[in-house]
C-alpha cells in the first residue's frame, strides 16, 4: 500500500458542514480537544451551532470556570441553533443567566437547561425570545425554592415546552394561564410543577403531558383544559387534581393515558375521575394503571352509572402495578359502549 495514502488524514478533508455536523453530537468538552489534532482543527469547534455544556465530573470552580472560558473563545457570528446545559452540582445564578444570555443574544432555537440553582426568577428575556423552537426547563428544588413563571409567555415560534418544578403565578381571578400567548404550541410537558388552578389555554396544542406531586386533600387543585385540538393526553398524578373541559375542548382527544395514585383520601375525590372519563367522547385508545381502575371503583354507585362517553375505544391497556389488584368490573364498565374493545393486560 501507498506510504501516502496510508498516513493521510481523510478526515480532516472533509468539509467544514460535515465536520461541524459531527461534532455537534459531542460535549463541550471532547469537542473543545479536538484543537490539538491538527492546525485544521485549531479553530472548528468555535464555528459550532451545537453547545452541549453537560458536565457531572468538573469540581465547582473547574466547572464555572470551563463554561465561562467556552463562551469567551466561541465566535460571536456564528448562529447558536442548539444549547444543552446540564450541571448534577449546585450552580451559581450568575453562571446561569451569563450562559442563558449567551444563549437569546445568539439566536439559539433548542434550548435545554437542568441545574440546581439558587434562583427564583429566570431573566425575562428568556420568555420572550423570538427564536425559540423548543425550551426545556428542569430546575430541581432547592431548598424547597421553585422557580416562577412570569404570567404570560412571549414565544411566537415556540413548538414544544417541557417544565420542571416551577410555580405558576396566580391572575387576579386566582387562576394560572401562562400558556395562552403560545399560539404556535403543540407539545407541552408539566412536571411536578406548582399547580393550583391552572388553565391550559390553547388552540393548537396537540400532545399534554402532566405529572404532579402529591398533595394533601385541603389542597385540591383544579386543571382547566381549553384545548381544542388536543390529541394525546397524559395524565400522571394523584385524584386530588380536578381534571376538567367542556365537550368542545375534550372531544378532539383520541389517546390518552391515566396513571393515578391511590391514596388514603381517594374515594374523597373519586368523582372528579369519572366526570372526566364522561367528556371523552372521541378516544379511542386508553391506557390505564391498576390503581386507577381501583380510584374509579371508589366511586360511590358506580355499576349504577351509564356511561355516555368512550364510544368509539377500540384499545384499552392496563398496566398492573405492584401490590394492587385488577378491578374486572371497572374495566367491563369502561367497556359498556364498546365491547369489542381490544383488552390487554401489562405487567
Amino acid at each position: 500500500m501507498d506510504e501516502n495514502l496510508e498516513s493521510k488524514d481523510r478526515l480532516s478533508d472533509l468539509p467544514d458542514c460535515i465536520l461541524l455536523h459531527i461534532l455537534s453530537f459531542l460535549g463541550a468538552k471532547p469537542t473543545v480537544q479536538t484543537c490539538i489534532l491538527s492546525p485544521r482543527w485549531n479553530s472548528l469547534w468555535k464555528r459550532l451551532p451545537t453547545l452541549r455544556l453537560n458536565c457531572f465530573n468538573y469540581r465547582y470552580y473547574n466547572f464555572t470556570e470551563f463554561v465561562t472560558q467556552i463562551l469567551s473563545l466561541r465566535d460571536d457570528s456564528t448562529t447558536l441553533h442548539t444549547l444543552t446545559f446540564h450541571r448534577h452540582g449546585l450552580v451559581e445564578p450568575h453562571l446561569l443567566k451569563r450562559v442563558l444570555n449567551y444563549g437569546i443574544s445568539h439566536n439559539v432555537q433548542q434550548l435545554e437547561i437542568n441545574v440546581k440553582c439558587e434562583i427564583q426568577h429566570f431573566p425575562p428575556s428568556l420568555f420572550s425570545c423570538h427564536t425559540l423552537t423548543s425550551l426545556k426547563l428542569v430546575h430541581p428544588n432547592f431548598y424547597y425554592m421553585r422557580a416562577l413563571l412570569p404570567y404570560s409567555l412571549n414565544l411566537p415560534s415556540l413548538t414544544e415546552l417541557h417544565l420542571h418544578s416551577f410555580a405558576f403565578p396566580f391572575g387576579d381571578d386566582g387562576c394560572a394561564e401562562p400558556f395562552s400567548g403560545l399560539h404556535k404550541l403543540n407539545t407541552l410537558i408539566i412536571d411536578k410543577c406548582e399547580v393550583q388552578n391552572l388553565c391550559i389555554l390553547s388552540t393548537s396544542l396537540v400532545r399534554l403531558t402532566i405529572v404532579t406531586r402529591d398533595y394533601p386533600p385541603d389542597d385540591c387543585c383544579e386543571i382547566e383544559l381549553c384545548t381544542q385540538n388536543l390529541c394525546m393526553f397524559t395524565f400522571i398524578g394523584s385524584a386530588f387534581h380536578k381534571l376538567y373541559g367542556s365537550k368542545n375542548n375534550l372531544s378532539s382527544i383520541k389517546h390518552i393515558d391515566i396513571d393515578l395514585r391511590l391514596m388514603s383520601d381517594s374515594a374523597e375525590y373519586s368523582l372528579f375521575l369519572l366526570n372526566f372519563l364522561v367528556e371523552l367522547v372521541s378516544v379511542k385508545s386508553m391506557t390505564v394503571s391498576s390503581q386507577t381502575l381501583q380510584v374509579l371503583s371508589l366511586v360511590p354507585g358506580l355499576f349504577k352509572v351509564d356511561l355516555p362517553s368512550l364510544c368509539n375505544l377500540k384499545s384499552l391497556k392496563v398496566k398492573k402495578k405492584q401490590s394492587s389488584f385488577l378491578p374486572d368490573l371497572v374495566v367491563e364498565f369502561l367497556l359498556q359502549n364498546s365491547p369489542s374493545t381490544k383488552v390487554e393486560i401489562l405487567d
